[in-house]
């Protein structure tokens, strides 16, 4: 008997050591670098940082080769001779060429400059075979799509603030996670606790059962009291299924989210945080200075803008422009090609006047501008309700602590008046029906507390996501920056 006794000690002391202890802080560190929301967000934040590299890439001089290694031709094909008749001549040769070009856009002017140089050999094969070489060393090209429209100008706009709205939505996400993790936290902790509560409650009516049997043979309670103390055993038991496995799924829950690999937690009951005001002011400050919105706001502002400035550039009158000036020669030796060059230049002006479109053009045009103006009146629709957001949310946050330390007092009575009648009914001075409701409102107040911790945990943390800032460090809340290789 002894050493089952030692025997079994030495299990509770193993299954106590080998459980995980985490606490809240701990649970949602753990969750910003392993859990399912994070991996997602690392993947939008990658295809936001690729996105702006190729914008400020496309700002950069690209240096490019084109060639034709070879292309060789023996076929008959049809050609229109000086005295223009078509005619069929027979072609049997290859052509080599090479262009080497740097390109470089213009933000200023919407357009695309090329510096590029070219060498090209033909060989004929036959009766008259010969071999030519022709030599572009150096060509400036200037091309424009539109001279209305810029759309380099528009995009060194937006792109921008595209980069810093995913920047600020992924902070946002990450307290999202701490938000997300918070709740699932409680609700394990919640459920241990019940699960204690329920344990507890079942060997106290155990106990008060077998007491009440005795004094039930002795004839100093009724038969009606005895079976009212079992019924409230059996429901005891019932109450521990029920929350056992209530605490399988809050435990699984919280451990495939943090992925831990193991279902052993012990969860601490997170302490109240120390006292610090926070004010509609400077909340409403901090969320327009930090939060994503604010950059979305002005960014789908210029987007309609920019849709404007498209249609009415290319709307009516369209003019294009490709400009090329350089030097070339050509001749049957390669070493003679680098001498006496002959000029090359062109310029070309497209122009475009639609003069009959049955009023394509102008609802093409009226288009875009209702919706910019659709899009300017959802955006202050977007901004009182994010105005009326934080400001709702920092009214109740002001008045969650105190909710929370009258939930404590009241389950501080609870837990005491619970205490205090058990007593009286081991010693026969009140019913079964008493106890029972002291009973009831013991674990009704404990429930409440821990609701009221985690109402006051997630208002926390809602409340950093809504502003972006930590008041108890006095700081805006960042992350490091994330670099894609």
């Amino acid at each position: 008997m002894k050493k089952i006794i030692i025997l079994f000690c030495f299990f509770l002391t193993f299954t106590t050591y080998s459980q995980k202890q985490i606490s809240l802080k701990e649970a949602i560190s753990i969750a910003q670098k392993n859990s399912p929301d994070y991996k997602t967000l690392l993947n939008q934040n990658q295809a936001s940082y690729w996105r702006f590299r190729n914008y400020k890439a496309s700002f950069l001089p690209q240096l490019r080769l084109d060639a034709t290694l070879p292309q060789y031709s023996n076929s008959v094909n049809r050609i229109t001779n000086d005295n223009g008749q078509d005619i069929f001549v027979r072609s049997n040769q290859s052509r080599i060429d090479a262009n080497l070009s740097l390109n470089q856009n213009i933000a200023l002017t919407g357009g695309t400059v090329s510096f590029s140089t070219q060498v090209e050999r033909v060989d004929v094969f036959g009766d008259n075979a010969a071999t030519g070489f022709a030599v572009v060393p150096f060509s400036i090209n200037y091309r424009q799509n539109s001279l209305f429209y810029n759309e380099f100008k528009w995009n060194k706009k937006i792109e921008p603030l595209l980069y810093e709205e995913a920047k600020r939505e992924f902070i946002e996400n990450m307290e999202q996670i701490s938000l997300n993790t918070s709740r699932r936290y409680f609700a394990l902790l919640k459920a241990q606790v019940q699960s204690k509560i329920a344990k507890s409650n079942l060997s106290n009516q155990d106990t008060l059962f077998q007491i009440s049997k005795g004094r039930f043979k002795m004839g100093k309670i009724a038969e009606n009291d005895l079976l009212q103390i079992e019924l409230s055993v059996l429901n005891s038991r019932n109450g521990l299924t029920t929350n056992e496995i209530n605490l399988k799924r809050a435990t699984q829950n919280l451990s495939r989210y943090l992925s831990l690999g193991t279902e052993s937690i012990e969860l601490n009951t997170p302490k109240k945080l120390s006292t610090f005001t926070v004010t509609v002011k400077k909340a409403m400050e901090e969320a327009k200075s930090n939060r994503k919105a604010v950059i979305e706001f002005r960014r789908k502002r210029l987007q309609a803008e920019k849709d404007v400035a498209e249609v009415k550039g290319n709307n009516r009158l369209q003019l294009r422009l490709n400009a090329n000036f350089g030097i070339s020669q050509q001749g049957n030796v390669f070493n003679d090609l680098f001498q006496n060059y002959n000029q090359q230049q062109n310029v070309t002006l497209s122009l475009g006047i639609p003069i009959l479109d049955w009023g394509v053009s102008k609802s093409r045009r009226k288009l875009v501008e209702a919706n910019k103006d659709l899009i300017n009146t959802n955006i202050e629709q977007n901004e009182q309700e994010f105005e009326q957001e934080i400001y709702l949310h920092v009214l109740n946050w002001q008045n969650q602590r105190s909710f929370l330390e009258t939930a404590e007092k009241a389950q501080e009575i609870a837990i005491k008046r619970y205490d205090i009648t058990k007593k009286r009914f081991v010693l026969g001075k009140i019913t079964i029906t008493d106890l029972n409701l002291a009973l009831q409102e013991k674990d009704r107040s404990v429930l409440q507390y821990l609701n009221s911790l985690e109402k006051f945990w997630v208002d926390y943390y809602t409340l950093r996501r809504l502003t972006l800032y930590d008041f108890i460090e006095n700081k805006k809340i960042e992350v490091e920056d994330i670099v894609y290789n």
